[in-house]
């Protein structure tokens, strides 16, 4: 097996390393690293849990210079605020023993910091494309001086709506660069940003040893609605003490709200949630929770949860499945990490069927169904959500008899006998007709002798 020391790495990022007990690259940093260090641009399809942070972080750190100019030379740009505070963590502890100044920006929070922290030099920036643009037209940060660009996490920053954003800095970043692009997918909008912006691009596709439908027990239940897939997790913890470190996944903020309303009166604090509609403080707060122990389940969506790295996750809970089988990859690959055995449930309705299809046909095998306890109640309790839709019958044929005879109220007036009047055109116009009726006239009587 292959070991850090064997890579041409500085004495103190070797040294920062051993700190943290690493010891050995994983495959994807392995393969990467000799890319990267050729100064090439590199495109690396990886799922969550390979070490991609890693990857990038390691030859960028072992090419850069002391420098004390004041704009950034590398760009990191990812989709969310806990993805840059990961990242700016990780650049922390690999550069313990060396001189680099890195600064994280997000929206969310005033600027008035950022631009101070800008102003007074910086070598790497790690920013999400929002904030990186509001302090691009400040003036304050200039781009001229990038030399490396690394767009993590590309899929979900399009997902997002970043698109905009993601093609402004392109152009405003230097010509004479290199780019490296991470994604779990490889989409066509992910393709074409590649074919505008890359030059000959090395790729770099991973399944590495620990791939998560190895290392991961995958179960489901067929549940009917919102109520009964609240009776049954309510089961599921109230049974299951192997449930200690568990992210629970949703659709949307909404579902987020009612499932934690649902579930506070029996389990208190040792449930968290986290969503957009949360302050930055809040977020931060119940992932450390998590993390610490103090919460077993954490509630999440998939942006605020794309950028979060906890260690040990027991389970994984897909409350909803996802529309998208490279989401379904993403997020049970937060479990079954060093070596340990993780645990995925999913709870699948039948409007979920065609896309449990889809990721059993990703991965080229089935999720096994258990069978529902006996002791979960089945709801016939309905969201608003999951209320049939009622189709009137006779909508169109009223809507067909209000276009064909107006109702004479209130709004409704004759015209009055001047507006009646049929426009004919002006006098010259009138006077034409007049001419043209008059010799068809005399043509006719012609054709008849």
């Amino acid at each position: 097996m292959q070991t850090f020391s064997e890579l041409n790495l500085s004495k103190q990022i070797l040294k920062a390393l051993s700190d943290i007990g690493f010891e050995s690259p994983t495959p994807i940093q392995a393969k990467a690293f000799p890319i990267i260090m050729s100064g090439r641009d590199a495109i690396a399809i990886a799922q969550t849990g390979t070490g991609k942070t890693f990857s990038y972080l390691l030859p960028l750190l072992r090419q850069l210079t002391y420098s004390e100019q004041r704009q950034p030379r590398i760009l990191i740009v990812v989709p969310t605020r806990e993805l840059v505070v990961q990242v700016v963590n990780e650049i922390t502890k690999l550069t313990k023993y060396m001189s680099v100044r890195c600064l994280g920006v997000y929206g969310g929070v005033k600027t008035t910091d950022q631009k101070q922290q800008v102003y007074d030099g910086i070598d790497i920036l790690v920013a999400t494309p929002g904030r990186l643009m509001d302090l691009y037209l400040s003036r304050i940060l200039q781009l001229n001086c990038i030399k490396k660009l690394v767009i993590d996490e590309v899929d979900e920053m399009l997902n997002l709506g970043f698109r905009p954003q993601l093609l402004q800095i392109m152009e405003a970043l230097p010509a004479k660069r290199q780019n490296l692009l991470f994604s779990a997918t490889l989409t066509e909008e992910v393709e074409k940003m590649i074919a505008d912006y890359f030059h000959t691009p090395e790729y770099i596709e991973m399944v590495s040893r620990g791939t998560p439908l190895e290392k991961i027990i995958q179960q489901a239940y067929k549940v009917p609605n919102f109520y009964t897939k609240v009776n049954l997790l309510m089961s599921l913890l109230s049974t299951n003490t192997t449930i200690s470190k568990a992210l629970l996944f949703v659709k949307n903020k909404k579902v987020a709200d009612n499932l934690f309303k649902a579930l506070k009166p029996e389990f208190g604090t040792t449930i968290g949630i986290i969503h957009s509609n949360k302050s930055q403080s809040q977020r931060f707060e119940a992932v450390k929770k998590l993390q610490e122990g103090k919460h077993r389940l954490l509630i999440a969506t998939d942006v605020i949860a794309r950028g979060i790295d906890i260690a040990d996750i027991t389970h994984v809970i897909n409350f909803d499945l996802p529309n998208e089988p490279g989401v379904y990859i993403h997020r049970i690959g937060r479990t079954g990490r060093a070596d340990k055995t993780g645990h995925a449930i999913s709870f699948i309705t039948k409007a979920d069927h065609i896309h449990q299809l889809a990721i059993e046909k990703l991965m080229s095998m089935e999720i096994p169904i258990l069978k529902m306890p006996a002791e979960v109640e089945i709801s016939d309790e309905l969201t608003p959500e999951e209320m049939p839709v009622k189709k009137d019958k006779n909508i169109n044929k009223n809507r067909r008899d209000k276009k064909q005879e107006p109702t004479k109220g209130t709004a409704f007036a004759e015209k009055k006998e001047k507006n009646k009047k049929i426009n004919l055109g002006g006098a010259r116009r009138q006077e034409s007709l007049r001419r043209k009726l008059e010799r068809s006239i005399q043509n006719r009587s012609r054709g008849k002798r």
